[in-house]
């Protein structure tokens, strides 16, 4: 059996919908949650995957948050041994970071549900699959496109929403793999960053997802199958 090991920061930010993908595929899933276990370079390397999830933080705060540098570590040892790595959000600012771009405050908060605009490389690859579907996001910060990377796909307010690097390197700053199940649990766990952000309330976000969630998590299943195989088959 494969294994992935899954960077989770926060505990309702978890795999959803691509849980159930791994799964099919083959791998045994291993949660290190951050700020409880150790996240090791030397067990990230020797996964057959690693996961690294979002989180309420900046990927540039390793001042406050020290084991930042461990998840960098981890990530640049993965990349410079052309092992498979999945981001997203702060994953895929950490990965950003780790390939030398500029993480950083983003000109405007993007929270709710709204479709992506994929480039001509995103709409060959994986991410065919979320053509026009609105999907989750949530995050106030960006990142430059880091140099190598293929930008896959953009949004008004943030023109690098993901990138490949190489064919083992996926980047995602949107959650494609939020389906609604567990979403009453990020309503919770954002709380304050909700009530702070003009435009955004509890009551539209849950509508919202009421409406979408369900075609995105099926769009995100198909995202991370298409990767998955395509991994395989470059092994």
């Amino acid at each position: 059996m494969k294994s992935a090991i899954v960077i989770r920061h926060v505990h309702f930010e978890d795999l959803g919908a691509f849980a159930a993908v791994l799964d099919h595929g083959g791998y045994r899933i291993r949660y290190l949650d951050v700020g409880q276990d150790p996240v090791s370079a030397d067990d990230a390397a020797a996964a057959d995957l690693l996961v690294v999830l979002g989180g309420p933080i900046g990927a540039y705060e390793d001042d406050h948050y020290p084991f930042l540098v461990d998840e960098l570590t981890a990530i640049g040892r993965r990349l410079a041994a052309g092992r498979p790595i999945l981001g997203v959000c702060l994953g895929a600012q950490l990965i950003a970071r780790a390939l030398g771009a500029r993480v950083y405050p983003g000109p405007a908060k993007e929270i709710g549900w709204a479709p992506l605009q994929l480039s001509a490389a995103g709409r060959r690859g994986p991410l065919a699959s979320l053509e026009a579907v609105p999907v989750l996001h949530w995050h106030g910060d960006t990142f430059d496109l880091p140099a190598g990377a293929v930008r896959l796909a953009s949004t008004p307010v943030t023109p690098n929403q993901a990138f490949s690097f190489g064919d083992r390197v996926l980047a995602l700053q949107f959650h494609p793999e939020a389906d609604g199940a567990g979403f009453e649990r990020w309503l919770i766990g954002h709380a304050g960053e909700i009530a702070s952000t003009p435009g955004i309330t509890v009551g539209g976000l849950r509508d919202q997802a009421a409406l979408c969630a369900a075609r995105a998590g099926a769009a995100g299943r198909l995202c991370l199958a298409a990767w998955l195989e395509a991994l395989d088959a470059s092994a």
